[in-house]
């Protein structure tokens, strides 16, 4: 059939996925060719080069996993899945079977194909496809790249905790409170906050971690359980010292993990027991490997607790930075294969609540999917118009939380072969129990009322008619209304921000976009002005460049270092692109815009050329593989971090044990698998945040001398307003003395930096109307002693200044001659580029003199 609305949604799952359509108001799930709701994400390929995909795939690739024991020096592959954790970076999956490389999104793209061959009666063009609520800006690209090689023209990505929730929302009588979205997949976790009022869902928060899911488990069982029975049982020394043949065994091991994973869901113990010749291979002494071991709920509990705690702990997290208590939570709905864990459930009853189950958290995100797309128009290429049939143009929310809405209707006769001056509309509901009788239409348009059943989706046919009564094909022909919750704007999971210098620490920081904040609705804009340029460019060389860095970041990213932040794109300016010279120090403006698919779209402006540049994000970059070596380095750098802090005696010891702890944790889980991607990948997302978590304590260790400065600057300011103020300075004096009070309360190291700065410049003006020129010829004799040890950002014309400012002031100058000099001085100095004394809130205090 010819559609107007989306309908299709996919849930593109780490390890399951599948496709489900809104049909006549009820959510159909297609079944798989082996007859499932689900169908594994995997691909192989045969020793023929014959591809399958879904379960066939599965089962040749615990083969493939096991054969490639026989030959333990070789990392042959042929068969792929969880891939989804590598998307949007540059890794490679060699099939040697198919004599080929694959990317990510190649791989994704052949489950897509294969999910869109369940639907046999049409070929899909458009469809939403659901993402976890933290994936970056790359990963989100490249699913949109897996989408398009998989033939869809108009694709639309839709949050997995925002899908859950949708049909969530349509089944409960919930409808007012807060709900927590507990998504556990198979490679990825997100946690959604929802404020939840008369059934209009929004999205106030999320968190999550795009390295904890099923595969995680798994390796702990195989790293835990498995090795070491191996390692009892059998002679395996040469393979556990060899970082190949130990990746190759952990492979290997993994199906037998997720069989114990998914057995002890619903059982209390599991015996695996292999046959002798199942595991090919043989140990140090040629032996042939067999397990045989038998799990408890308490083994498992002892292994999986410490991955499933850190899930809980991002939840715990969400809710106390939005001032939420568990008891706050009305429901905590369960989303993914995992959250059948006894162990999981029991420890969330414990910890938040006791979770909701009473929905499929395999199936759920597809439903939510498909409940979305049927509410989103088909746009651009993928809208095909028969001109056959009777066009007409609707106008309605296709959700509500109200029982009786209005729809506009137009006749489209233009775009109509052979259609009628005159037609006919009725609305039928699905139920057969409403109708809206037959109205007639013309092209002005007409307005229907329609009742709608409440908290389901209400599905209508367009009934079109002639005058004579003969029923006529219309585009559309039928259309769905979902009562009782409603869905509010996207929201930005991540800050967007860029790097900038900061000119107290001369760390290059991450500063937020205004504007494009996290939870922020989209599409959004963003902007930050008042930027300084550190370089100049001159007109048409290609050599001279401004580097502008976007990166993502998480919670309370701001004022953190660049660099453990998500890199997104290098906005690059050069001579080429501008008109006329740049100086160095010159403003520049920056603007972000969002579109509702996260496309970004940048311009720069530079007002003193009255020039701007407009650049679009390229959405196929991707990130590098990490070097192990690199990766090790950082280990190292991150203990001598903690190691120097503790040596200055400025931080809690228990606090930088803990966080050695956390260190040592990650080197062992770097350790078991060196050479796996994507355990390199998500290691280093840790290690990111250990070095956040180091970067607090270094600005929290710079207060004792920060504070004392603000004593000192605070103190001079007073004795010189005793001497040079007025009424004026004095109020600001006063506001001044209760600023530092609460700064050195709360110690912001950022603000009380700030303040410094504020005071100085106050105490410069003060002195400034009270001692004449006197000051500045002070200022400019200071700089002259001390030239060589200040670190001018132009030497050459700060030593001309000098000259110049020293000759005027032996003619007995007046301020005002010596003033332009001065402040151009400090603008050349590190502390001072990018402010000019007499600049900020005390200028307009102090202009009317005594």
């Amino acid at each position: 059939m010819s559609r107007m609305k989306i309908d299709f949604g996919i849930d593109l799952g780490t390890t399951n996925s599948s496709i489900a359509l809104m049909e006549k108001g009820n959510i159909k799930i297609f079944k798989t060719d082996t007859l499932k709701d689900t169908m594994p994400s995997c691909v192989y390929i045969n020793k023929k080069g014959t591809m399958y995909v879904g379960d066939k795939a599965y089962n040749g690739m615990k083969s493939d996993k096991l054969n490639s024991m026989k030959e333990q020096n070789k990392m042959e592959q042929n068969s792929f899945i969880e891939f989804k954790r590598t998307m949007g970076t540059d890794k490679k999956y060699y099939s040697s079977n198919a004599n080929k490389e694959f990317s990510s999104e190649d791989l994704s793209s052949e489950v897509l194909k294969m999910l869109k061959s369940f639907v046999t009666n049409e070929n899909i063009e458009a469809v939403i496809i659901t993402v976890p609520a933290k994936f970056t800006m790359n990963q989100k690209d490249a699913t949109m790249r897996a989408a398009k090689l998989a033939g869809f023209s108009h694709i639309e990505l839709l949050q997995e905790p925002v899908a859950a929730s949708m049909a969530y929302g349509l089944s409960t009588d919930q409808k007012n409170g807060f709900w927590l979205v507990f998504d556990f997949g198979g490679g990825t976790f997100d946690a959604a906050l929802l404020k939840v009022e008369d059934g209009i869902m929004k999205v106030i928060d999320t968190d999550g971690d795009n390295y904890i899911g099923g595969k995680n488990l798994d390796y702990a069982i195989v790293d835990e359980i498995i090795i070491p029975d191996l390692d009892k049982n059998f002679s395996i020394k040469s393979i556990l010292s060899d970082n190949n043949k130990k990746e190759i065994l952990r492979n290997a091991m993994k199906c037998f993990a997720e069989d114990i994973k998914i057995q002890m869901s619903f059982n209390e113990k599991y015996n695996l027991l292999t046959d002798l010749g199942e595991i090919p291979g043989k140990d140090d002494n040629g032996n042939e490997f067999e397990i045989d071991i038998t799990i408890t709920q308490k083994d498992l509990e002892h292994v999986l607790k410490p991955i499933f705690q850190k899930a809980i702990d991002i939840c715990k997290e969400l809710l106390k930075r939005n001032n939420l208590s568990n008891s706050d939570l009305n429901t905590m709905l369960f989303v993914g294969g995992p959250t059948y864990s006894p162990i999981l459930r029991k420890m969330t009853e414990e910890q938040i609540i006791k979770p909701n189950t009473t929905i499929d958290p395999m199936t759920v995100v597809a439903k939510g999917a498909a409940l979305h797309a049927s509410t989103i128009d088909i746009k651009g290429t993928a809208k095909k118009t028969d001109k056959s049939k009777v066009q007409l143009e609707l106008g309605y929310d296709s959700t509500t939380v109200e029982e009786e809405v209005f729809i506009t209707i137009k006749h489209l006769k233009d775009k109509s072969e052979n259609s009628p001056d005159q037609i006919f509309v009725e609305l039928i509901r699905n139920d057969k129990a409403w109708s809206s009788g037959r109205k007639s239409v013309d092209q002005t348009g007409e307005i229907i009322e329609i009742r709608l059943n409440k908290g389901i989706a209400n599905s209508f046919e367009i009934a079109v008619f002639d005058e004579k009564g003969t029923r006529l094909e219309s585009q559309p022909n039928e259309i769905t209304i979902i009562q009782g919750t409603k869905v509010g704007s996207a929201t930005l999971p991540y800050h967007i921000g860029i790097e900038v210098l900061d000119k107290y620490s001369k760390e290059l920081i991450f500063s937020s976009v205004k504007g494009l904040e996290k939870n922020n609705s989209i599409p959004a804009k963003g902007v930050l002005t008042g930027l300084r340029t550190l370089n100049s460019l001159r007109p048409g060389m290609k050599q001279d460049t401004i580097r502008i860095p976007i990166y993502q970041g998480e919670y309370a990213a701001e004022g953190t270092r660049a660099i453990d932040n998500e890199h997104i794109y290098d906005v690059i300016i050069t001579g080429a692109d501008i008109n006329s010279f740049l100086p160095e120090n010159s403003e520049v403006n920056f603007y972000l815009d969002i579109d509702q698919s996260e496309t970004m779209s940048v311009i720069v402006e530079f007002p003193s050329l009255n020039f701007k540049h407009q650049i679009s994000v390229p959405s196929d970059t991707k990130s590098k593989e990490i070097e192990t070596s690199w990766l090790e380095s950082q280990f190292i750098k991150a203990k001598q971090s903690l190691q120097m802090l503790e040596s200055e005696g400025y931080c809690d010891r228990n606090e930088t044990n803990a966080i050695l702890d956390e260190i040592k944790e990650l080197e062992v889980r770097f350790n078991q698998g060196k050479n796996d991607y994507d355990r390199k990948k998500d290691v280093l997302d840790s290690l990111k945040r250990v070095f956040k978590k180091i970067f607090k304590i270094q600005e929290l260790s710079k207060w004792p001398k920060t504070e004392q400065e603000l004593k000192d600057v605070l103190k001079h300011l007073k004795e010189v307003n005793d001497q040079y103020g007025n009424d004026k300075t004095n109020d600001a004096v006063r506001q001044i003395e209760e600023g530092v009070e609460n700064i050195t309360k709360n110690r912001n190291i950022k603000i009380a930096r700030e303040m410094i700065e504020n005071i100085r410049n106050l105490d410069f003006m003060i002195m400034d109307q009270g001692m004449g020129a006197n000051l500045e010829i002070g200022l400019l004799l200071n700089c002259n002693e001390n030239y060589n040890m200040i670190d001018w950002s132009n030497r050459n014309r700060a030593r001309s200044l000098i000259d110049e400012g020293i000759r005027i002031a032996n003619t007995n100058p007046t301020k005002e001659q010596l003033r332009p000099i001065v402040m151009e001085l400090f603008k050349l100095m590190p502390a001072g580029r990018g402010s000019g004394f007499g600049d900020g809130v005390w200028e307009g205090i102090l202009s009317g003199g005594k």
